[in-house]
């Protein structure tokens, strides 16, 4: 980008600053969801195979490697405190604690989103500027040389265009990979949802039946 001076020249380091950003961000999510995806599922099946929580502590640690299950299991084990967050039944104390534990494993899951979208969505404008500037910076130039031939006027011309495809090109991968991640993040989410769920009522009915036994 030599002839559309020093804003074509910002404008193409830029393009290519998300672009790496952008594959830095598509070849880690997609190494961590490819982990994921069957990490929850062998470590949710585990988890109900066990004769116990502690047990199946213990058995999930094996096979989740990027820690999305045990978070939820680990905040199950609630110590009692004089503070509100121990307050109410065992049922309310699980709800909070699980769904802290929950959201903070979906914003792991959710990180490099927001810079996808914002690369998928942005870039093809600012690749717009590099050409828009370009053609001006080539349109003056030929005006000031007061003589207009066709080699003068494609090189510049030609160079201004090319800042546009450089926009798509760097829009492109970041908008399909945004859609597929967030169909596999959808995907864990709901299996992780389901999960607390369930986990959340399996130990305040275990929490019931004990109270119950000792009455």
């Amino acid at each position: 980008m030599t002839q559309g001076g020093v804003v074509s020249q910002l404008v193409a380091v830029l393009l290519l600053a998300m672009s790496v950003a952008s594959w830095v961000v598509i070849l880690w999510k997609g190494w961590l969801l490819h982990r994921a995806v069957g990490d929850v599922a062998r470590s949710t099946a585990a988890f109900w195979q066990s004769a116990s929580v502690e047990e199946a502590g213990e058995k999930v640690a094996a096979f989740d490697r990027e820690a999305l299950v045990l978070p939820l299991i680990a905040a199950t084990r609630i110590q009692p405190s004089a503070t509100l967050a121990c307050s109410g039944d065992l049922a309310q104390q699980l709800t909070r604690v699980l769904r802290d534990a929950l959201h903070g494993v979906l914003n792991k899951l959710q990180f490099g989103q927001v810079l996808l979208a914002t690369v998928g969505s942005t870039a093809p404008f600012v690749g717009l500027l590099g050409t828009v500037w370009g053609i001006y910076h080539a349109l003056v130039g030929m005006a000031s040389a007061g003589q207009i031939t066709i080699d003068k006027v494609s090189g510049p011309v030609g160079e201004a265009l090319i800042m546009t495809a450089a926009g798509l090109a760097v829009a492109i991968p970041a908008v399909l990979a945004y859609n597929i991640f967030g169909r596999h993040i959808g995907r864990i989410e709901a299996d992780l949802e389901g999960f607390a769920r369930d986990l959340r009522e399996l130990l305040a009915s275990s929490a019931t039946l004990k109270q119950a036994s000792r009455a």
